[in-house]
């Protein structure tokens, strides 16, 4: 192993630009973190939050990257053998930690899951937050049951992809938003089975193709359109609150008997590493290995692209998850 290692590295918050490729020593894991050489690493809208500088938390100078894919390098505490396939994500990492835009990154143990697989490593680094994300907008925000019918507002994200995977593998009915014509068929291609192009008002549209209401509904746009979203679900269903791809986080003088229809249910999502069962992240691996289930990747990088990856993220051109591989 080299003493030093290349990381991508924010000095203070900015434009793309502020993303600098530099090196760096490589960490040393001691007994309760593992040290993984990162094979291919995912971005996420956070990390561009974050390199804007409009994060809640975190501080610079500092490695972004809230996950990671790759093999262990070290682990001191015996987690793990040597070799072993990981993923990590969040609890800190790109924030209070310098995370995955580099060779190596040191994690937390409790922050990884172990997988086995034989598919690419720009397959895998697509998968582990996409996957908790949307795994758990489902389980645990929606508490969704086989047969459901689903709205996914936001459809074209990485998220929204992978939910649309995720749900068509139980049997549900899948409504997915997009503003252009021109993605129509990227949802198709992961089996929606009604495209709705969004111009902001889509609640009357999907009564017309689910009368009384879709049973669950998943925001990844932003509160903008979330009364919208909410006026779309039957009573007794859920909204669950999992992105803001509008950037528009917050409700200015929120009035629940104004927002929210009689008997909706409004939830929100935002998990961890533990949120992504090691046998979730297994089986889904497995379901693409066998043709089962398909990974929206939208387009991959080199280290050495990151600038112009993170001008693609800000400009949601990427169509589906990007992944960099180091």
């Amino acid at each position: 192993m080299s003493a030093t290692m290349r990381a991508v590295v924010v000095d203070a918050p900015g434009a793309p630009e502020v993303l600098r490729l530099r090196d760096l020593p490589v960490p040393t894991a001691s007994p309760g973190q593992v040290l993984i050489r990162v094979k291919a690493f995912g971005l996420n809208r956070s990390e561009l939050h974050f390199r804007q500088g409009l994060a809640y938390s975190g501080s610079f100078p500092r490695v972004p990257g809230i996950e990671a894919t790759g093999t262990v390098e070290q682990a001191p505490g015996g987690e793990f053998p040597v070799g072993q396939q990981v993923a990590a994500l969040m609890g800190g990492m790109g924030r209070t930690f310098d995370g995955g835009y580099a060779e190596y990154a040191l994690v937390p143990a409790a922050q990884v899951v172990p997988f086995s697989s034989e598919l690419p490593w720009h397959v895998l680094g697509a998968i582990p937050e996409m996957l908790q994300t949307a795994y758990g907008s489902l389980v645990v925000g929606l508490e969704a049951r086989d047969d459901d019918s689903l709205l996914i507002r936001g459809g074209t994200s990485s998220i929204g992809l992978a939910l649309a995977v995720l749900a068509k593998s139980r049997g549900m009915t899948v409504l997915s938003t997009t503003r252009t014509e021109e993605r129509r068929s990227l949802l198709e291609s992961v089996g929606v089975d009604h495209v709705l192009i969004d111009d902001g008002d889509i609640a009357a549209r999907v009564r017309d193709l689910v009368p009384g209401g879709v049973d669950g509904a998943v925001e990844l746009v932003g509160v903008n359109v979330m009364r919208d979203t909410i006026r779309a679900v039957r009573t007794g269903g859920v909204v669950c609150f999992t992105g803001m791809l509008s950037d528009q986080w917050t409700i200015p003088e929120f009035y629940p008997m104004e927002w929210l229809p009689n008997g909706v249910r409004l939830t929100a999502y935002s998990g961890e590493a533990a949120d992504l069962p090691a046998s979730v992240l297994q089986d889904f691996l497995d379901a693409v290995a066998r043709g089962d289930a398909r990974v929206p990747i939208g387009r991959t990088y080199r280290m050495e692209g990151i600038v112009q990856a993170h001008r693609d993220l800000e400009a949601s051109s990427v169509g589906g998850k990007a992944v960099v591989l180091p």
